[in-house]
């Protein structure tokens, strides 16, 4: 069984800018590459987990999500880093539309996109870890029983600073960004 590294989307790898809507939007965070370097090098695989209900909020099609996941990779591969998947949640319960209006089990903090990895790459969950810059991300990883690492970029900052008081699920580590989450699995994982 391998071990994983689970990393949210917009605000962890990349510049929030709320609903990315075209591709020029999308901004990888500059230490990203020596982030992803460190955990595939402690022995991780790196997979991305995102909702992107704008899609089902008709904002953008399911075609640009496809397309700025195929900008991240290359953007990574430039500077010779590699993730193994990436997993998005188009839907949305309430304010979807069509196909994409349901309550799915892929939508964070659901564990379907996780549920699906798992099966993919064969994943031991109990010696993975999941990174992100929202509360919903430490349920998602509590709900998943993986290992939950909060970073300050993006959201972050702002829900630790004024809401953390209101969480009922504390983070393992909170790190300023991905490239500390990245060095505190490296140093936990000898």
């Amino acid at each position: 069984m391998n071990k994983a590294v689970f990393l949210d989307r917009d605000g962890t790898i990349n510049e929030e800018m709320g609903y990315i809507n075209h591709v020029s939007r999308f901004r990888l965070f500059a230490f990203v590459p020596q982030a992803v370097k460190i955990i595939k090098d402690a022995g991780f695989k790196i997979i991305v987990v995102t909702n992107q209900s704008g899609v089902a909020r008709g904002y953008f099609d399911e075609e640009l999500v496809w397309e700025i996941h195929k900008k991240l990779v290359e953007d990574l591969e430039k500077s010779s880093a590699r993730i193994d998947g990436i997993y998005y949640c188009p839907h949305h319960p309430q304010e979807g539309r069509g196909k994409y209006k349901k309550d799915c089990p892929c939508r964070k903090p659901k564990t379907g996109m996780i549920d699906l990895a798992v099966k993919e790459h064969q994943i031991d969950l109990s010696r993975s870890y999941m990174v992100g810059d929202r509360y919903k991300d430490i349920l998602f990883a509590k709900e998943a029983g993986l290992k939950p690492i909060f970073v300050k970029t993006g959201y972050g900052i702002g829900e630790y600073s004024f809401q953390r008081n209101k969480w009922k699920a504390e983070p393992l580590f909170v790190a300023e960004n991905l490239l500390e989450a990245a060095e505190f699995i490296r140093n936990s994982t000898g």
